[in-house]
């Protein structure tokens, strides 16, 4: 799984992580900010023992991943690019689409745009639009989403080094032993063209005159349900996107009430933002058994 392999998808060469047998049915895994591929290391050899062929590409921007020409960082194009994947790795109507933090963002919306590619869905620590719109104002919230408002601004690309990234990881997983992800994702993050791509991922997201055409389609889908249902997770300590705002005492209300009939939430106790890591005992069983039914 530590070879990193590259594949020719939507316009982008997508550096990757595989693990487990080329023609099973392909799971296919989605990491966030700041983060890469890695964040998978122990779901994928799970998801392979099940007969998964799991893959996890580097996001668009994020090295050895492709810097994309037309510098579209909207959730749509990132659909677009899941979907894409499936098909360069010739996935079918089995195949089942993961996603973190930015990596959910993308799985709701390449599920919603194209529901014959998926079976089912992961998503994790990054709720719905619609009920994460509902909470995100709030003071507290606001606080810990400062870094959002900061990326807008011509200091963020001086920001954006490793101690900033260290210090996000000890605020929104704490307690967590961060060093090798935070390595990992400086050398995603090695060159001034990937450090504006993280960064404009999150200016996209709040000036919609960034968006590209090419990807309409896909980025009307991620305001919408969809239909594949989802298994959503949060860390009870989620330092970034706070428990108590989103889903206060546990109640997932609100989030389900945004997503796909048949869909289920679960808090996981003792995780922060990178649940995946924190707690992977728990979280890959409760994937695993979700994939399952």
């Amino acid at each position: 799984m530590d070879v990193v392999r590259s594949v020719k998808a939507n316009g982008l060469e997508f550096g990757y992580l595989e693990a487990g047998p080329a023609d099973g049915p392909l799971a296919l895994c989605l990491h966030g900010f700041p983060d890469s591929a890695y964040t998978w290391r122990h779901l994928m050899p799970e998801l392979a023992a099940a007969g998964y062929h799991a893959v996890a590409p580097f996001m668009r921007g994020y090295a050895p991943t492709g810097v994309p020409e037309d510098g579209a960082y909207q959730v749509g194009a990132l659909a677009s690019d899941a979907n894409a994947l499936h098909e360069a790795f010739g996935g079918g109507s089995d195949a089942v689409i993961i996603g973190h933090d930015w990596g959910a963002a993308t799985t709701y919306g390449a599920a919603a745009a194209e529901p014959r590619r998926w079976r089912k869905a992961v998503t994790m620590a990054l709720p719905p639009i619609n009920s994460l719109m509902a909470g995100f104002f709030t003071y507290e919230q606001l606080k810990r989403s400062f870094y959002i408002y900061l990326f807008q601004t011509q200091l963020a690309e001086m920001a954006l080094n490793a101690t900033f990234v260290e210090g996000l990881w000890r605020d929104w997983s704490p307690g967590y032993d961060a060093a090798e992800d935070v390595a990992h994702v400086m050398n995603s993050l090695g060159t001034p063209a990937n450090i504006g791509a993280a960064i404009g991922y999150y200016r996209a997201m709040l000036d919609p005159s960034r968006h590209v055409e090419r990807y309409a389609i896909e980025q009307a889908a991620t305001a919408t349900k969809g239909e594949r249902p989802v298994l959503y997770l949060h860390g009870a300590a989620d330092g970034c996107l706070g428990a108590d705002t989103f889903v206060p005492g546990g109640d997932f209300t609100g989030v389900l009430g945004e997503l796909p009939d048949g869909s289920r939430a679960e808090l996981v106790a003792d995780a922060g933002h990178f649940l995946q890591l924190e707690r992977p005992d728990e979280v890959d069983r409760l994937v695993l058994e979700w994939l399952a039914t």
